[in-house]
Parts: structure tokens; sequence; C-alpha cells
């Protein structure tokens, strides 16, 4: 039965690498259609060094971004907190904060909160185009609440429920999504991993507000009153992301993870993502040094690129074992590139109990 059940996993995993490769071409008459952008950012420094390619390794809470099935891979509680100066000199902080709990010996739930924060922006209107009326702080914030099982020793599977919210000056919009995602792993030491996620699913959202409406007059009748203007809707960056790992083990202290990832992706181009993930152990500390890339159509060219970020990623984290039980209590760092607004630092702190 379960290597029937094991057989079954292996040929959905395949029929998803076909499908996604079929989607080669992108979505490029999309791009810039979609709204709530910020769920493509990745909030974690670990996942990110790595080009975000852990689709199919990444474990913990790091897994709630690219994929929720590694959730379920939790030892028992884990807390996390990340900063980013998103966009580099831009002036945008992404904080970030999540705790995990193993509830059975089969199942984790996990809750996060990502939060961006533009600062503070000058209030401008016709008659005030200079500003000096005030200022006001859009932000764009993410609740998730994540489930993820072990089905058995080879496959595990998750959700994640986002709520998304939006809010400007006087206009705010609201949103639901889900993530869902699988992973399989074999080998003797448990060394290959494939791993299928979807993302970002949900109804379309809108922006409703005060912002919307304004004071007009007729001057044949003498009307004074309030138009309320419409606002679109528009959808969320849905993407499908399938990809596999592989850890080459040299010494039980000295581990090499590589792992690739494609990215399908709703309304901008597909990515080819490629990860590296170098780790240390000794009875005292662990060390991981990462990079990793992301390739899509037209980085290399500053005149078609549709991206700020130009593909490289790098980072590290070292991680104190205390205890009998080897509990970890960790600092992560992860550099991304965006061109001409600087580094991207993301840097946070990990305690993950056993």
């Amino acid at each position: 039965m379960k290597n029937r059940l094991n057989k079954t996993v292996v040929g959905l995993l395949t029929a998803g690498v076909v499908l996604s490769s079929s989607l080669f071409a992108g979505n490029e008459d999309r791009i810039g259609s979609a709204g709530a952008s910020h769920l493509l950012i990745n909030p974690w420094a670990r996942g990110s060094a790595i080009g975000d390619a852990g689709v199919a390794n990444m474990n913990g809470l790091e897994a709630t971004f690219t994929n929720v099935a590694g959730l379920a891979f939790t030892d028992k509680t884990q807390i996390k907190f990340n900063y980013s100066n998103w966009m580099g000199n831009a002036g945008i902080s992404l904080n970030s904060a999540g705790f995990a709990q193993r509830i059975s010996e089969s199942s984790v739930f996990s809750v996060s909160v990502q939060s961006l924060n533009y600062g503070d922006i000058p209030i401008t209107t016709v008659a005030n185009p200079e500003g000096n009326i005030g200022f006001f702080s859009p932000r764009a914030n993410i609740f998730n609440v994540a489930y993820a099982k072990e089905f058995s020793s080879s496959i595990s599977g998750g959700i994640n429920f986002k709520v998304i919210s939006e809010n400007i000056s006087n206009m705010k919009a609201t949103g639901i999504a889900l993530d869902a995602g699988i992973r399989y792993v074999t080998g003797e030491q448990d060394q290959i991993k494939f791993g299928i996620a979807l993302k970002n699913v949900g109804p379309v959202m809108k922006y409703r507000g005060d912002g919307l409406a304004q004071q007009v007059s007729y001057v044949s009748t003498g009307f004074i009153g309030s138009l309320e203007n419409r606002s679109a809707t528009y959808e969320m960056p849905s993407l499908l992301s399938i990809g596999g790992s592989y850890d080459f083990i040299f010494t039980e202290a000295n581990k090499l993870n590589v792992a690739f990832a494609f990215t399908a992706n709703s309304f901008s181009k597909d990515q080819f993502r490629l990860g590296l993930d170098y780790a240390m152990t000794t009875d005292k500390m662990a060390f991981n040094v990462r990079g990793g890339y992301i390739y899509e159509k037209g980085i290399f060219s500053a005149e078609n690129r549709s991206n700020a970020l130009l593909g490289p990623t790098a980072g590290f984290s070292i991680d104190a074992l205390v205890g009998k039980s080897k509990s970890a209590l960790g600092l992560e760092y992860c550099a991304r590139f965006a061109g001409v607004f600087g580094i991207i630092h993301t840097i946070g702190a990990t305690i993950s109990l056993k």
C-alpha cells in the first residue's frame, strides 16, 4: 500500500512539472495587472537567501511562504522575528513575526504576521498641491494561520489561510487567500525531496472608503453634494511552484543541500530558482552559508527588466545548540540586490525548541 501511494505521489509531481513546463512563456501581457503584490515578498531570511528555491526542503515557519507542507517538520516549538529594509534605500520597512507549535505527533499549527510600512507621505490635494497639511502612512499587512500534517514518513501536506489588508490615507482593501502544498521525501537518508505549492488563491479585492467620495457643486441648479467614484476590483498574484532538492551528506557534521524550483506566475514572468545551503554542525553550534539565484526572462537587460530584484541572493545563519535536546537559538541574515535601490538586508532571530 505504501509503495503504491509513493508511486502515485511521484506521478502527480511529474505531471505537475510537465504542466508547469508548458507555461514556460510566462504571462507578460498581464504584468502589473494584479494587486496585493506584497504577497510575493518572502519575509524570512533563510528562505530568501537560497532564492526562494526551498519549495521542497524548507522547514518550519520559513515554509509557510515557500511551501506550507514544510511546516510539518517543525520539531516542537518555533518563534521567529525578521526585519527587512524593503527595496533598499526606499525607506520601506517589512516586519515579520511568527509562532509554530506541534500539536500532535504528525500535526503542526502556526500563526504569523507580516507588515509593510511605507513611511510618512505628505498629503496633497488640488487646493494644496505642495502639501503642508499633514501626512499619511500607507500600510500592507498579512495575517497567516497555517496547518500542516505528515500523512506518512514520505508525504506531508499543508494549508495556509491568509487575511490581507492594504490601507492608505482614507481608503482600505481587505481580502482572503489560500496557499496549499505537498512534499514527498525519499532516499535512504531522506536526502531527496520534491514539492508543489499553489499560492495566493482567492477572490478579488477592492478599495473602499471616504477617499472615493468628493464634494461637487452644480452651477445650473446650485446643488451641492457628494459624488462617489467607483473602485475597480483587482486579482491577487496567484502562482504555482514546483521544486526539488538533494542533500549531499559528506559527514555527519557537513552537508550541502542543492535546491531548484520553477514558478509559474499568473501575472508576471515565470521564474527559475537555484539555491545552495552548506551546513556545518558541532555539539554546540550550527553554521549555515547560503546562496541563490532567481532567473526570469529579460533580467539581464535594464530596458526589458520588469523586476527590481537582479537575481542573486546570499546569507548565513548561526544557531547555538543548547540543552540535552539541542534546541537552537539562532541569528540569520540575507542580502538581496535591487539595482538602483541598493541592497535589501533581512536580519532576524529564531528560537527552535525540541
